[in-house]
């Protein structure tokens, strides 16, 4: 075994972090984190740059796993729950030696493990994580499937484990949705991992009933009835993570369609600083919620970061001179300090009736889920214009649409133009994966769309493909803004009913920046790509 070394030691010796990064990190490690995962997850490092380190430092080889030839006699040494607590897949035997691929090969505890496990002296080989824990979800399948088959429908056990594979997987590959797709054959299982779905493995329909039974069995739902629609949630703790999963039945013509949103609650609250802000538009941010009262809306379909929004700044106003309440559907996440009310339409508590009963409780700071309704509109607005801070949600697609959007709900225009301070519209796009980012010549027309935007530069950005970002060029999200801050110009314009383009323009000429602008400007910048800002913006 190699000589036991510290991680931050080596990091530091590479150049790659300081010794206060490292120090901040271990104040900041929660209980079971590797140290390796907190860096990665600050951005400080790489995970290409982990690996190039541990190799380098360690002389400790690296290993793709993309169609490697696993051995099943050898991966079976290690039960599936251990390789998956410590992201470990065994590779090949050579007389009394074992090769294992391990995400962390300086985890010398789960070394000591595994020599104990298996009675061979390890090697370890450096693989990524993503790349492990792939492999073990769909090698450890296929070593299961003879067993599997001798195994009665009636017993639980081969859906409980299947259940738990999915969700962990799922957890651990940093998917927002896993989908159960029915066909007339087989059950597809789908992963949406940085906004686009992926099939990552076919489940036999003989199975299909049993596995979808269990999952309604963990949201308390009920098993039997099959031909409506049901809604329900699980929480849990995989592997020190606390997760909260929603999840949703559909019937369909093939059984029922299962989807399960997975909220990772250890990664939700960010800061206000974590919101992709440019500068100029955090500072006006910042400006904006630091006002008394006033409503403040995010809009942006659904799936574009609007609930991060408005829970990052609630938990940065979360003071003990502020009473804060909200009424949500559902409650999302829980926030130690804030009364959180969840919307029950079957017993009569709507967004609306929920909102009067908060105005009764002596509230500084409201928040409401979303505006649906005239209703909730008018009374959120009369909120505002009493001394409240309001924040809530709204469908349309850029931010100057939601003022004409709210007077459609029939509510006067003089309340709308004096209660709203500004709307943010957003969405979110793929950051360029940093272990293959690299520089191009921007086209011809990618020049001439940067400088029909006020923007120039020699030089674009994208990922070339790697295996850490399974060769899509892209790895994690990153929202783009456009904030209109509502003043005394644009209150004038709408009070004479101006059109929209010449609030538009008004609002240009005071320095709002439309999507396409933002999202350019972090092109240039190399946090995405021009396809990345034209696939979710309308370039006007």
């Amino acid at each position: 075994m190699a000589q036991k070394k510290k991680l931050g030691e080596l990091l530091t010796r590479a150049g790659l972090v300081t010794e206060e990064q490292i120090v901040e990190a271990i104040k900041e490690q929660r209980s079971g984190q590797k140290l390796g995962d907190l860096l990665l997850e600050k951005g400080y490092i790489t995970e290409q740059q982990l690996i190039e380190v541990l190799e380098f430092q360690l002389g400790i080889p690296h290993v793709s796993l993309f169609r490697y030839p696993f051995q099943f006699d050898l991966v079976k040494l290690l039960p599936i729950q251990f390789a998956r607590k410590h992201i470990v897949i065994p590779l090949s035997r050579e007389n009394n030696i074992l090769s294992v691929a391990m995400y962390d090969p300086m985890d010398y505890y789960a070394i000591d493990d595994m020599e104990m496990y298996t009675g061979f002296s390890i090697k370890p080989v450096i693989a990524a994580k993503a790349d492990i824990l792939e492999a073990i979800t769909n090698v450890y399948k296929e070593a299961e499937t003879g067993e599997s088959r001798l195994e009665t429908a009636a017993e639980a056990a081969p859906a409980i484990r299947i259940v738990e594979q999915l969700i962990s997987s799922g957890v651990q590959l940093k998917a927002s949705d896993i989908h159960m797709d029915p066909y007339e054959t087989e059950v597809q299982v789908r992963y949406r991992i940085d906004g686009d779905l992926r099939r990552e493995r076919t489940l036999p329909k003989s199975i299909q009933a049993a596995v979808v039974a269990r999952v309604k069995i963990l949201a308390n739902m009920n098993i039997t009835e099959t031909r409506l629609p049901q809604d329900g949630r699980i929480k849990l703790k995989m592997e020190n993570i606390h997760v909260d999963l929603r999840i949703s039945v559909l019937p369909t013509v093939f059984g029922e369609k299962v989807v399960i949103r997975i909220l990772d609650l250890s990664n939700v609250i960010k800061g206000l600083d974590e919101l992709d802000f440019s500068e100029e538009n955090y500072q006006k941010y910042s400006r904006l919620i630091e006002q008394p009262s006033g409503l403040i809306l995010f809009t942006g379909p659904t799936g574009s970061g609007k609930s991060s929004g408005l829970y990052a700044s609630i938990n940065h106003l979360n003071r003990e001179q502020f009473n804060i309440i909200t009424v949500e559907d559902p409650v999302e996440f829980e926030l130690q300090g804030v009364n959180q009310m969840q919307v029950n339409s079957s017993i009569g508590l709507t967004f609306a009736t929920g909102l009067r009963s908060i105005l009764r409780q002596d509230p500084n700071i409201i928040m409401v889920g979303e505006i649906r309704d005239s209703e909730t509109a008018e009374i959120a607005i009369r909120a505002s214009l009493t001394g409240h801070l309001v924040f809530s949600t709204l469908h349309t697609n850029n931010a100057i649409a939601s003022i004409p959007r709210l007077m459609d709900m029939n509510i006067e225009p003089y309340l709308v133009v004096s209660s709203v301070t500004g709307v943010i519209a957003q969405r979110l796009v793929k950051r360029i994966c940093r272990d293959c980012k690299e520089t191009y010549t921007p086209t011809n027309v990618e020049a001439d769309l940067l400088e029909k935007h006020g923007l120039e530069s020699d030089t674009l950005y994208r990922g070339r493909g790697c295996n850490s970002c399974k060769q899509t060029g892209y790895k994690g999200r990153m929202a783009v803004h456009e904030m209109l801050v509502v003043d005394d110009k644009i209150r004038e314009l709408l009070i004479q009913q101006s059109s929209v383009d010449a609030i538009k323009q008004t609002a240009l000429e005071n320095g709002m920046k439309m999507l396409v602008d933002d999202g350019l400007e972090k092109a240039v910048q190399g946090m995405t790509t021009v396809d990345e800002v034209l696939r979710i913006t309308v370039d006007s």
